[in-house]
């Protein structure tokens, strides 16, 4: 029989204690129970597990913020994209609508904005109906994969425009179905002319109401006139976004079901590029979005405009009730570093930063926050020094780095915690640290499931851990499996269990549109225009969703069964307010396990009425979710007939199992 013990009482004490509940639990092993959880659930036994344990990260990646997350419904609004990439900038998705020896459409450094002067040039060749075709001549963008327009609805259009004609110019804005350009919402008709010949820029607005619902709509902007016009900077955003802040409501709604308590963003090698040039530059994501150059991500291969920026992230975190935690370029990228004499301007970076998210509003870069609308400061309290960057043969010049941005940040701001890359899980850091990273994706899932004891013994005298990124990835995963799901269940179990050194944990990525060319698989939550489902793996984080901030109980496990890990809380119910004790086990066999557990120490017996039972189980342990069974692999709830203080239970195969006891 093999005993693990999930507290650090002392040695003799927990053998005399373990002597008599085996004595007194040979009866139950003999009627049927195979493992044994004997849990204390007496007053201040236990110790809270950090307010801040479970949380959210996310990175623009797959498609997650540009075409996801964030509801901006047209790809490549500014005609930047492919800046960066090595390539000119290009148009696509946009494309000719009408006959094309009737138009000519190039790009040219015309904008009037400063910062991404590329605009659309459109040369309209015919005049009128009877040398343009009925509807028109112009171009069409489908967004990302198309844009998906639902019927009663409003989108709000803003572009820019400047003509070049002899008279007034007609533009019809319109969405329209993928096939047979069917419209589908109300078309705004804008007349627009030259004044005094002189070329000027002029801000179009408008709102599109849908009359029917189209999950692969088009926008379309069209002339019958002859005349050269200009387009830049072209939106078209749903006006149901969460309390107006730009995203999208059904991807807001699955990440605040996870109750995280931080976000972490915005990367992830997202923050580093391969080349610094691609990095994440803060102050090119603030401010007015038309104002925003937008910039190529050369690890994950796409453009993205970052209307989703700094600011929008720390609303996000705001909006999620979380905190923020701000991951910054050190200077550091994937391919190349900055010598440390050019480091400066990269240190003054992350301290206007620093002031933006939480300076006065008085302050220069917390005027700016101001100006977009959010005079009081974000409650901000966390960054990280670079991303993945201390790794092997790159140590001294991660921490020679690493010191300067720490001694600079904690004289301005010493109340802000800091996180390093360096891995202090086995060996102590030898530089001074509030947190550490700790990044782990395993390729098969039985790795992972063994993994539930990587931080028994890491030093409790050092910074706290951060396990800021995990997950099982390729054969066992693929897609996102119940297995995979499984083996991660067991390793949360093992951060609860070493909760007073791991004080945050995340899983990533986070979002994936399947529509996109996949960077990285699996994910927490896959999309795509109007439809979300969430992974065996996102349905894990929520059977976790109360840890945090709760009491994590004593107890031990007696079994003779390699396959299970199970663990025991304490919490207040966010929903009823009540007390439940809550205890999670994860079965990773083939075999049903009897489990007889056991509760001393409780100052009333546990209530039968609202005990609950919640299984994540299939027929299959390779299952997965998907947009034709996004229900696959779900939790399923169910009441709990025989809640007592001791009671024996069946553990499916390859399950994780969640008993919610009401205690008061």
């Amino acid at each position: 029989m093999v005993s693990y013990s999930y507290s650090s009482s002392n040695l003799l004490s927990s053998f005399v204690l373990c002597v008599v509940l085996v004595a007194n639990a040979f009866q139950w092993f003999t009627s049927d129970a195979t493992s044994t959880l004997m849990v204390d659930g007496s007053p201040n036994s236990g110790r809270p597990i950090p307010n801040t344990f479970l949380g959210a990260f996310f990175e623009e990646i797959n498609h997650a913020g540009a075409g996801g997350l964030w509801a901006e419904l047209v790809s490549n609004r500014g005609f930047e994209a492919g800046r960066g990439s090595g390539s000119p900038s290009s148009i696509y998705p946009w494309r000719v609508i009408g006959n094309e020896s009737l138009i000519s459409v190039s790009t040219d450094l015309t904008s009037c904005f400063e910062r991404n002067k590329m605009a659309l040039r459109m040369e309209v060749f015919c005049n009128g109906p009877k040398s343009c075709p009925p509807a028109g001549v112009g171009v069409s963008n489908p967004g990302y994969w198309g844009m998906n327009i639902e019927k009663g609805k409003k989108y709000k259009l803003v572009m820019y425009v400047k003509v070049k004609a002899s008279g007034p110019v007609d533009l019809q804005v319109s969405l329209t179905g993928s096939v047979h350009r069917v419209n589908m919402a109300s078309i705004i008709s804008f007349s627009v002319m030259t004044d005094n010949n002189i070329l000027k820029w002029i801000k179009l607005e408008g709102i599109l109401e849908s009359k029917a619902t189209n999950h692969n709509s088009n926008l379309q902007i069209t002339t019958t006139t002859r005349a050269i016009l200009w387009l830049d900077q072209v939106s078209l955003m749903p006006l149901d976004t969460y309390k107006g802040h730009g995203f999208r409501m059904d991807l807001f709604k699955m990440v605040a079901d996870l109750k995280p308590k931080f976000l972490r963003f915005p990367g992830g090698c997202f923050v580093e590029g391969y080349y610094l040039k691609n990095g994440f530059k803060w102050k090119n994501t603030i401010g007015a979005w038309e104002q925003r150059p937008g910039h190529y991500g050369d690890v994950w291969k796409y453009w993205t405009d970052d209307g989703f920026g700094f600011f929008e992230m720390l609303q996000l975190a705001e909006d999620l009730g979380a905190l923020p935690i701000w991951v910054f370029n050190n200077g550091m990228s994937i391919g190349e570093e900055v010598n440390m004499s050019a480091l400066s301007p990269f240190i003054q970076d992350a301290l206007d930063g620093i002031e933006f998210a939480k300076g006065s509003p008085s302050s220069k870069w917390g005027s700016v926050r101001a100006s977009m609308g959010h005079p009081e400061p974000f409650d901000f309290r966390f960054v990280a020094v670079g991303n993945e960057n201390c790794f092997p043969h790159h140590e001294v010049h991660y921490q020679e780095k690493y010191f300067k941005f720490y001694d600079a940040i904690k004289r301005a701001y010493p109340e802000i915690r800091i996180i390093s890359n360096c891995d202090g899980s086995k060996t102590p850091l030898n530089h001074p640290a509030d947190l550490f990273d700790f990044h782990i994706y395993p390729n098969n899932s039985m790795d992972m499931f063994s993994k539930y004891s990587v931080f028994d013994k890491t030093s409790r005298s050092g910074p706290k851990v951060f396990v800021s990124e995990y997950a099982v990835v390729k054969d066992d995963a693929r897609n996102g499996t119940l297995l995979a799901a499984l083996a991660e269940a067991a390793f949360l179990i093992g951060l609860e269990r070493n909760s007073d050194i791991v004080h945050m944990v995340c899983y990533a990525p986070l979002f994936i549109n399947k529509n996109g060319r996949y960077s990285w698989i699996p994910d927490a939550i896959a999309f795509n225009s109007h439809e979300s489902y969430g992974t065996p793996s996102y349905w894990v984080q929520q059977l976790f969703s109360e840890s945090s901030g709760a009491i994590y109980l004593k107890s031990t496990l007696q079994t003779s069964s390699n396959s299970i890990v199970a663990s025991a809380i304490g919490y207040r119910s966010s929903q009823d307010s009540k007390t439940y004790l809550r205890v999670k086990v994860v079965n990773f066999g083939s075999e049903i396990e009897k489990l007889r557990i056991t509760i001393n120490g409780l100052s009333s017996n546990v209530q039968q009425s609202r005990s609950t039972k919640t299984v994540l189980t299939s027929s299959n342990k390779m299952d997965e979710n998907s947009f034709s069974q996004p229900n696959k692999v779900v939790p399923r709830k169910s009441a709990l007939e025989n809640a007592s203080n001791n009671m024996v239970v069946s553990i499916s195969p390859y399950s994780v199992t969640s008993f919610d006891l009401l205690v008061v």
